[in-house]
């Protein structure tokens, strides 16, 4: 007897294989051809390297055997993502060593402009014109006597991860990696910031020759101050309390050391307010003499999104622990973490359920090579599954007969 109901249609692929279609493997080749990355290393092309990579991060794989066996498991999956076969750990590791790194951090900023006009949703919570870029640091600890080049302490080894974070997309703009010794101040002179952009940094960045380079080069700061800066208060600002209860102070000062002066000899202005959230004054100081201090104080409490930046890569991907012990092994992993941060921070955004970001990285991972569909799983990812009816009832072959009484 044959089923009139239609039957729900199979999906065919699993969720990882979804999840790379995201990358346009012809705009990586660009890059690759560019560099010429794939000579001499035919066994293990950049594009493997790449999908094993990002396998590592979405997986949470722990070592190069890891990358390896969970890729092997794929099983005829790896031909839909544009491999024939699992990498070998040792094709692996000396890929991480002897690649070029710089193409993963290419292709990063390559699929992060094309996947920002896909779906270019910001959040505009300051009318402001320019791009609000918040600068911070973080140590990734490593074991000094593995990791021989990474000078941090006497006894402990680190990299310090100098970002420019874009507030309203909350992806990095730059990053220059250092060994824990750099002082941020320092780091900072080598980082790329376009003119007429708005930089909010903590008091680690307070430098008076930072700033000026920063105002020199027509660019706009909101910096945090620290306690000992003197100053000469030339013009105080009206406040209206009733409107800013928070805003305590609102001056045009002038630096007063001798070597501060001397570094900075403009006028800048002073904002001071109270932060109700930790009980305690903040004092900042920026070149931007038109805004309202209540626009300057929110502007420097938007740099917790460089913090949770950082929180959000730490727990949901793999930049703690490392596959290699290289620099460019180092290297690759960090920008690979990049590139699959981007992808998720994109399904999140077009995605109809409001997830958390660790909810949907969870979730990946443990549906990672299940045949669901992708768009309805991010839209709705409780429903509960279709019902798929057989196509064919079969009979009872047994006659049961009802004896009378």
């Amino acid at each position: 007897m044959q089923n009139t109901r239609k039957s729900t249609p199979m999906v065919k692929l699993n969720l990882f294989t979804q999840i790379m279609k995201v990358i346009n493997k012809n705009d990586f080749q660009k890059i690759v051809r560019e560099k010429n990355t794939d000579k001499h290393g035919k066994t293990l092309t950049s594009w493997n390297h790449l999908v094993s990579m990002i396998f590592c991060q979405i997986g949470g794989c722990e070592s190069l055997r890891d990358i390896s066996n969970g890729l092997r498991s794929a099983g005829t999956h790896l031909n839909l993502v544009g491999m024939s076969s699992s990498p070998g750990k040792s094709g692996l590791s000396y890929r991480n060593q002897t690649r070029d790194w710089t193409l993963f951090r290419d292709f990063f900023f390559a699929l992060k402009d094309k996947l920002e006009q896909v779906d270019p949703k910001k959040k505009m919570r300051f009318k402001i014109k320019s791009d609000i870029l918040l600068l911070d640091s973080s140590i990734i600890s490593l074991c000094l006597s593995v990791f021989d080049w990474a000078h941090y302490r006497t006894s402990k080894g680190g990299i310090k991860l100098h970002t420019l974070l874009n507030f309203e997309t909350t992806l990095p703009e730059f990053i220059h990696v250092s060994d824990g010794k750099l002082a941020d101040n320092m780091a900072a002179f080598e980082i790329e910031i376009k003119p007429n952009s708005v930089v909010v940094a903590d008091r680690a960045y307070f430098d008076t020759q930072l700033l000026n380079h920063w105002d020199s080069s027509r660019i706009k700061f909101v910096v945090r101050a620290k306690t000992n800066i003197g100053v000469n208060v030339i013009k105080c600002f009206d406040i209206n309390n009733e409107l800013h209860p928070n805003i305590l102070s609102d001056e045009l000062v002038e630096f007063t050391g001798v070597e501060t002066a001397k570094k900075y000899p403009k006028k800048v202005r002073k904002v001071k307010f109270w932060d109700p959230k930790n009980e305690k004054e903040i004092t900042v100081f920026t070149n931007q003499l038109t805004w309202t201090a209540k626009t300057i104080s929110e502007l420097y409490k938007a740099r917790w999104e460089i913090e949770k930046f950082f929180r959000e890569i730490k727990q949901n991907l793999k930049i703690k622990s490392f596959v290699g012990t290289s620099f460019n092994a180092v290297m690759i992993q960090l920008w690979t973490a990049m590139i699959a941060i981007l992808i998720i921070k994109y399904l999140k955004q077009i995605a109809k359920y409001r997830w958390p970001l660790s909810s949907l990285c969870f979730f990946i991972r443990l549906n990672l090579y299940a045949k669901i569909d992708l768009s309805k799983w991010l839209n709705d990812p409780f429903a509960p599954p279709p019902i798929e009816e057989n196509r064919y009832v079969q009979g009872s072959i047994f006659k049961i007969e009802k004896r009378s009484p």
